[in-house]
């Protein structure tokens, strides 16, 4: 059994996290880069790329199964960065740490498409 697969909770329960997940991961699609903390960074990264990788195929299927975590128009963006990713075979996101929060010292970093 894979015990260390598992991810971050980041304080939240199942329904509040997938929600965060979906909000971010279309943020990162529509303005290509966001500002986060580590742990969110960290957390959304597979779920991004599992997506990119899933939209690549560009068919019915993966727009449908796309659609089912992100809106409408989020879905059509996706697809055109996923079309910049043909060639490449994973790896479409990067994490830049930044400076900690001023406030409460959180440690932030940046996401962004490669």
């Amino acid at each position: 059994m894979p015990y260390n697969a598992q991810t971050s909770k980041l304080k939240r329960a199942r329904n509040q996290r997938r929600a965060l997940l979906k909000l971010l991961a279309a943020n990162i699609i529509l303005h290509k880069k966001i500002c986060t903390t580590e742990t969110k960074a960290k957390s959304v990264r597979p779920f991004v790329e599992r997506l990119v990788s899933v939209a690549k195929k560009d068919s019915v299927a993966s727009r449908r199964y796309v659609a089912r975590f992100l809106p409408k128009n989020v879905v059509t963006a996706l697809h055109v960065v996923a079309a910049g990713y043909q060639k490449r075979n994973g790896g479409y996101t990067r994490i830049v740490k930044t400076a900690s929060r001023r406030r409460d010292n959180t440690r932030m970093a940046f996401i962004e498409f490669v």
